[in-house]
């Protein structure tokens, strides 16, 4: 299942860090605290400050226009967990 490439005003609205963010988040990583080392290695950012960014990219219609499938499913997962609480 091939992704339809992003627009180039979203692409060009989204700057390279929040892209690289949605990169990363598309990636299945194989085990416990990969991603956390991903996240510091690749990004040079602490996991907490990463979500924070993270959480705030996915109220942002430039991240919806640029990565919509990614960022529906984070939606989702967000929204379940908010509804477990």
């Amino acid at each position: 299942m091939s992704q339809d490439p992003p627009e180039p005003d979203a692409l060009a609205a989204l700057a390279e860090r929040e892209r690289a963010i949605l990169a990363l988040e598309r990636r299945g990583f194989p085990g416990p605290g990969a991603k956390e080392r991903a996240i510091r290695e690749e990004l040079g950012l602490a996991p907490v400050r990463y979500y924070q960014l993270l959480n705030a990219l996915l109220d942002d219609s430039r991240a919806l226009a640029y990565d919509p499938v990614t960022v529906n499913r984070l939606r989702r997962v967000r929204e379940g967990r908010r509804g477990a609480r």
